[in-house]
């Protein structure tokens, strides 16, 4: 009797969708890279700690998408290994973009409203794009969702930076700008708990072969009666 098929069915559609998410991550990764250069250059010259925030959330979504694209088609444990890093280096983002605002508000700063919300803009057009692209993969499995919830993520960090440049300019103080700092370290840090959390659940999970589910499903064959 010949086999149910699954597995070759099975392989085919996933490496399929495994082209696919590379392709995407690709793009998303060339994407943040210039949007960290762009962002951190602009930023170190207005002096505003929430556009460097911004930067370093770029930066740190490049580094998820590459061990994003290393693990694709691995195993579950696999890719819940890249999981756990991509909680521990949001963590760590989340940290010093802290130690970055306390820096500047002992200091002193004087951020530039305008340079703030025109790289804002621009990055916000960047990050709606990799966002429209994530979208389809959201729901595949922890690795690519959490690929989706950074770039949701970036969305809410511009618009934050734009709003900031906004207050900067009216108040003329950089008060607006370290707050906006200090809630993208905290979206940062509750990205890595929630990232981290569900790489624990997959962690615990039993991660079951194709052939092995093809054969429980496979049909017996009818018992001829003499």
């Amino acid at each position: 009797m010949s086999g149910c098929g699954c597995n070759d069915t099975a392989s085919a559609l996933s490496a399929n969708t495994d082209r696919a998410r590379r392709r995407v991550l690709w793009i998303v990764l060339v994407i943040n890279v210039v949007l960290f250069v762009g962002e951190f250059g602009v930023g170190w010259w207005a002096d505003s700690s929430a556009l460097q925030a911004d930067s370093l959330d770029s930066l740190g979504d490049a580094s998820v998408y590459v061990l994003s694209l290393m693990v694709i088609g691995g195993t579950l444990r696999q890719r819940t290994k890249a999981v756990f890093l991509k909680g521990g280096i949001q963590a760590l983002f989340g940290l010093g973009v802290l130690m970055e605002v306390a820096r500047s508000a002992w200091l002193g700063a004087e951020p530039r409203a305008s340079y703030m919300a025109v790289a804002a803009a621009v990055a916000l057009v960047g990050n709606l794009t990799c966002f429209v692209l994530l979208t389809r993969f959201r729901s595949d499995d922890m690795n690519m969702r959490s690929v989706w919830l950074c770039s949701r993520n970036d969305l809410v960090n511009n618009v934050g930076v734009i709003i900031a440049a906004v207050l900067v300019a009216w108040s003329q103080s950089p008060w607006p700008d370290l707050l906006v700092g200090t809630l993208v370290a905290m979206l940062f840090l509750r990205t890595a708990w929630t990232v981290l959390a569900q790489g624990w659940v997959d962690w615990n999970r039993v991660e079951i072969p194709v052939a092995t589910a093809c054969a429980a499903t496979r049909v017996p064959a009818k018992r001829e009666i003499p």
